[in-house]
């Protein structure tokens, strides 16, 4: 959808169905136990890493469900707008934006195929691509961070298509 329709009003931007689905996203990133209990650092880029892993999480499981392959684009979109609202929030501006931006879609990109091969090989392949795609804090170590991501896994695949577009994600 263009610019000028969004202004002038003409039609809702599509993504808008799905910002409860990416404030509660978010909302479940930022729950203490993945700090306290699973040795995530409580920094920016331990937060960066949590919402990256929920969201990767979340999103292999709107793959299971051919009513949720498009709402999971839109997802992906909200989750771009809100990155580059935090980088310029922070000061980056135009010229080294697109740099920093294209880092971060990768990185998520990266973690999600990651975990994708992770939830799909079982065992200790999950716990192998944290120590590769998330910062734990000295002495960590992933098994507590696997079990969690594992209980939200199973959670999410409990949902029902619209109930999970309509974020009732209860944890």
């Amino acid at each position: 959808m263009s610019f000028l329709s969004r202004l002038l009003g003409t039609q809702p931007d599509p993504k808008d169905a799905l910002r409860p689905l990416w404030h509660r996203t978010v909302r479940i990133a930022r729950e203490p136990e993945w700090y306290l209990d699973c040795g995530v650092p409580d920094t920016i880029e331990g937060r960066y890493d949590m919402i990256t892993t929920v969201l990767s999480v979340l999103l292999l499981r709107m793959e299971q469900d051919e009513a949720l392959v498009t709402p999971s684009v839109r997802l992906t979109e909200l989750f771009v707008d809100d990155m580059d609202g935090q980088l310029r929030e922070q000061g980056i501006g135009d010229p080294a934006l697109g740099k920093h931006m294209g880092r971060m879609v990768s990185a998520m990109g990266g973690r999600l195929g990651a975990f994708r091969e992770a939830f799909a090989e079982g065992g200790a392949a999950l716990e192998n691509a944290i120590v590769r795609n998330i910062s734990l804090a000295d002495g960590a170590t992933p098994a507590a961070l696997a079990s969690r991501l594992r209980e939200l896994a199973r959670q999410l695949e409990t949902i029902p298509a619209q109930s999970l577009l309509a974020a009732e994600i209860v944890r």
